[in-house]
């Protein structure tokens, strides 16, 4: 996702440095005019606008919060806005230390999966000051179409927490209904044509649908990522006093899932434990 989103920056006119921990992937950046930087605090150092979208929270903490780390080296004044799915508890605490050098900061997570990352369609979920959002603004702008700054630091990330219980809910419906459909004898690509534009119209259904139906189940998201955002969500909710009941069904299913050798699948690929 990273590298498409980067590449809309290069094709509105902005200068990149870029890094990546596997720098092959860089390669299509590089060589339309993006400046390769060995380490994430040397592109801070190097930048006026930092964006980043990594794996995990222990990537984000150490990439921001490391010595030599994006904070530490970033110009006074200069603007950071990280793009995982993370913590909101992380959020703020990046928050408190970006501030306390004099550096704008937003929690800005994103979903639409590759294809919204590739066609520009992403919706950006952002937490942080209201300033700060304006000055992105125009640059979150090249890469999505619904952007919504949801208040203060860690706003973004408890948004993009919600979106995800709500697509929990959602794949399994999705996994569930089209191998019920199977196993019972009718058609599962008709009936994916008919109820997409009923009641259970939904994204998943429509991008995911399909996919799972012609057994593709290449990564658009990955299942391993997608059980860390599950695990994200569960945690906030405890902190919230709520104990989500399809949130958790979906976490076993999914851990199952990558416990059977699917890890590196698509989250459509959650249907696999149907189809036998």
């Amino acid at each position: 996702m990273g590298s498409s989103m980067a590449g809309h920056l290069l094709d509105a006119g902005y200068s990149l440095n870029v890094y990546n921990r596997t720098r092959r992937k860089s390669d299509t950046l590089t060589e339309r005019g993006a400046v390769w930087r060995d380490s994430p605090g040397e592109v801070a150092a190097s930048s006026d606008v930092v964006i980043s979208i990594v794996g995990y929270p222990k990537d984000v903490e150490e990439i921001y919060l490391g010595n030599g780390g994006i904070i530490d080296r970033a110009n006074p004044g200069a603007l950071l806005m990280d793009m995982t799915t993370s913590s909101p508890v992380l959020a703020r605490r990046i928050h408190e230390a970006a501030r306390a050098r004099g550096l704008a900061v937003l929690d800005a997570p994103v979903t639409g999966g590759d294809r919204g990352a590739r066609e520009a369609t992403l919706s950006i979920l952002v937490g942080g000051d209201e300033l700060d959002f304006e000055r992105a603004l125009p640059i979150l702008q090249v890469m999505g179409r619904n952007i919504v700054r949801f208040g203060p630091a860690g706003s973004g990330q408890t948004a993009k927490l919600a979106n995800q219980i709500i697509i929990a809910g959602g794949m399994l419906g999705v996994c569930e209904g089209l191998a019920f459909a199977n196993r019972s004898g009718i058609d599962a690509g008709e009936l994916l044509e008919c109820v997409s534009k009923g009641a259970a119209e939904s994204w998943s259904l429509s991008n995911y649908g399909p996919r799972i139906l012609s057994g593709d189940f290449a990564p658009g998201f990955f299942v391993k990522h997608f059980i860390k955002d599950m695990k994200l969500a569960g945690e906030a909710a405890s902190e919230a006093g709520m104990s989500l009941e399809g949130l958790a069904t979906a976490l076993r299913q999914y851990e199952k899932l990558a416990g059977d050798g699917g890890a590196e699948n698509g989250t459509q690929g959650l249907y696999e434990l149907y189809d036998n």
